[in-house]
């Protein structure tokens, strides 16, 4: 991937709160109008500022710039951008920003390391409308900052997969409204958003968790490009519910019995699912690797749990 800024690098990632909610509401044509909008706004404004476009996947974005006040600027222009603009049935359209400053490595297909992700887990703990800056940024941004804007310190935050608790700002934005932490738990459709884990010339490569080679296999044949891991692994369990039921039916019609009641088997598919869903907390927790996790639901799908 040529041309990348190297040397002391600002990323900048980015997506919209509440994207599938959004897509239920509107339908697919006026999200799809929706997308174009904000697609065009994140490109014109980043681009203008002397950001690169790393990689887009759905409605997020991944950025790197040279210098950390351009990234600021930009973020701060696009949650403006989006806040005056007009969106199809006067939807609400807010964006969640992360900004995190390092000095990454550059590999064949892109920049690898933590700096990556941590910029990319900065941003998944925001809610719409924030931009929110780790502590690196901050100490080179503040006293630079565009003019009405200030800087809030948030204290530390928890960070998926990063070690320690990392200090986190969050820039005040005049005429940006915020969605109340209330408001935003309620979104479950985005809720602990992450985007897809992409493949060797994708966004974070050597860096995403892997999602287990089993919802892998089955969300490439079920799922939209561009959705959410949580949003992937909740239809994946949908799927895997009904080929539950479909197993028992042919195990029924092989070897003749009385038929369970249909309470019965709703208990035995919800046991299935409860169970999957333990052992997907305790490898969010984690207490099992992503390859413990495949195999304990390998185990339970074929009973031998």
């Amino acid at each position: 991937m040529p041309n990348l800024p190297s040397g002391t690098v600002t990323f900048v990632f980015s997506d919209i709160e509440g994207s599938t909610v959004l897509l239920k509401q509107l339908g697919d044509r006026e999200y799809a109008e929706l997308l174009a909008v904000h697609r065009r706004l994140v490109r014109e404004i980043f681009g203008g500022h002397h950001g690169q476009e790393i990689d887009t996947q759905g409605d997020a974005f991944f950025y790197s710039f040279g210098r950390a006040r351009e990234a600021v600027m930009a973020a701060v222009d696009a949650q403006r951008a989006h806040a005056d603009a007009t969106w199809p049935s006067d939807a609400t359209v807010r964006l969640r920003l992360g900004l995190h400053t390092g000095e990454p490595a550059i590999g064949d297909e892109g920049y690898t390391g933590l700096d990556v992700v941590r910029a990319s887990r900065i941003a998944a703990v925001g809610r719409g409308g924030q931009v929110l800056l780790s502590d690196t940024t901050r100490a080179i941004a503040t006293g630079d900052l565009p003019e009405g804007v200030k800087m809030r310190s948030l204290g530390e935050r928890r960070l998926r997969d990063i070690d320690r608790p990392e200090p986190l700002s969050e820039l005040v934005i005049p005429g940006v409204t915020v969605t109340a932490e209330s408001t935003a738990a309620k979104m479950e459709d985005d809720l602990d958003e992450r985007p897809w884990p992409l493949g060797p010339s994708g966004t974070l490569p050597g860096a995403a968790p892997e999602i287990p080679s089993w919802v892998q296999k089955t969300a490439l044949r079920l799922i939209p490009e561009g959705q959410t891991r949580d949003v992937i692994e909740r239809r994946v369990l949908d799927a895997v519910n009904e080929a539950f039921d479909a197993r028992r039916a042919r195990l029924s019609e092989a070897k003749p019995r009385p038929r369970p009641g249909r309470r019965a088997r709703s208990a035995s598919r919800s046991s299935v699912a409860d169970e999957i869903e333990r052992l997907k907390s305790l490898r969010d927790s984690g207490a099992l690797s992503d390859e413990q996790y495949a195999q304990a639901v390998d185990r339970t799908l074929s009973g031998d749990g």
